[in-house]
C-alpha cells in the first residue's frame, strides 16, 4: 500500500482525527429553521383534530418535512395527490400522531445542512498559509520555478492544467502546486458517510489520479470514513483497488508536498 495512504489511516484510527480536521474543514451548521407562528398554530390545531389532509398540507409548506419518506417529494410537488391517495395520507399521519408535536417541532426546525462544498473549504485551509507557502496568483505561478501553490479560479486551473501538464479533464482541481520542479495536483474530498452521493465522490477522485499523460503527481485528498478498518467499499477501494495511487488526508499533505 502507498506509503502517505497507511499513514493517513493510522492518524484516522489513532490520533485525533476528527479535532484536528475541524482546521481544514470547519463545518458549522446556519442555525435552526424558523417555522410560521401562524402555520404553526394550524398544524398544532389540525393535529389535534386529527385532519390528515390538512396536516400534511400545512407540513409540505415547511422547508424540513419532519419525517423521511420515499413518497413525500411527489406530494409536495402535487399537492392534488393528497386527495387522490388517502392510504399513504394516513400512513404519514399515523406516523406523525406517533412522534407528538414537540417532537414534530424538533425535525422540521432541523438546522440546515453543513456546508457541502467541501472544495471552497479546503482552498481557504491552504490559502491560510497552512501548508507553509503563501498561494500565489497564475502570473507568479507561471513566471518562476520556485516552489509554489496555485492560488486561481476553477477555471483558470483547469485552463493552465489542460494548457501545461495535459489534465483534460471536465472537472475542476482543487489544488495545483510545483514542490522540488515537479507540478502536483489533486482534488480534495470530504467524505462524511458510506453510500451514495459518497460513494461517488470517492469515484470522481480516483478519476482524477488515473487521467492517463499527465505531467504532474496526481494526488486524491481525502478525508472521512474512508479511513475506518473494515469490509466497506470505500476502505477497499483506496486500500487494495487503488493502492498504489497517492490517497492521503489532508492532514498528511504538507509532508507529502515536502518529500518530492
Amino acid at each position: 500500500m502507498n506509503y502517505w495512504t497507511n499513514l493517513s489511516i493510522e492518524y484516522a484510527n489513532q490520533r485525533n482525527y476528527l479535532d484536528e480536521l475541524f482546521r481544514v474543514y470547519p463545518t458549522i451548521p446556519e442555525g435552526i429553521r424558523e417555522i410560521d407562528e401562524e402555520r404553526w398554530i394550524g398544524i398544532q390545531e389540525a393535529f389535534n383534530d386529527r385532519d390528515d389532509e390538512i396536516l400534511i398540507k400545512y407540513l409540505l409548506h415547511l422547508d424540513l418535512f419532519p419525517i423521511k419518506d420515499s413518497y413525500v417529494a411527489f406530494l409536495k410537488r402535487d399537492p392534488n395527490s393528497i386527495k387522490r391517495n388517502p392510504k399513504t395520507v394516513q400512513r404519514l399521519c399515523g406516523r406523525l400522531y406517533e412522534m407528538g408535536l414537540d417532537k414534530i417541532y424538533e425535525k422540521c426546525s432541523e438546522p440546515k445542512e453543513t456546508n457541502r462544498q467541501i472544495g471552497p473549504l479546503f482552498k481557504r485551509w491552504v490559502n491560510s498559509k497552512a501548508l507553509g507557502i503563501t498561494p500565489v496568483k497564475l502570473n507568479e505561478f507561471s513566471s518562476t520555478s520556485n516552489d509554489a501553490i496555485l492560488d486561481a479560479s476553477d477555471s483558470e486551473m483547469q485552463t493552465w492544467a489542460k494548457e501545461t501538464i495535459g489534465y483534460d479533464r471536465e472537472k475542476g482541481l482543487d489544488f495545483v502546486g510545483r514542490f522540488n520542479g515537479k507540478y502536483v495536483i489533486g482534488e480534495a474530498k470530504f467524505l462524511t458517510d458510506f453510500g451514495g452521493h459518497q460513494n461517488a465522490q470517492l469515484a470522481d477522485a480516483m478519476s482524477t489520479i488515473t487521467t492517463p499523460n499527465v505531467d504532474a503527481i496526481k494526488i486524491a485528498i481525502l478525508d472521512g470514513v474512508c479511513y475506518l478498518k473494515g469490509q466497506n467499499k470505500m476502505f477497499k477501494t483506496i486500500t487494495e483497488t487503488y493502492a498504489n495511487e497517492n490517497i492521503l488526508s489532508a492532514l498528511v499533505l504538507r509532508d507529502f508536498l515536502y518529500s518530492l
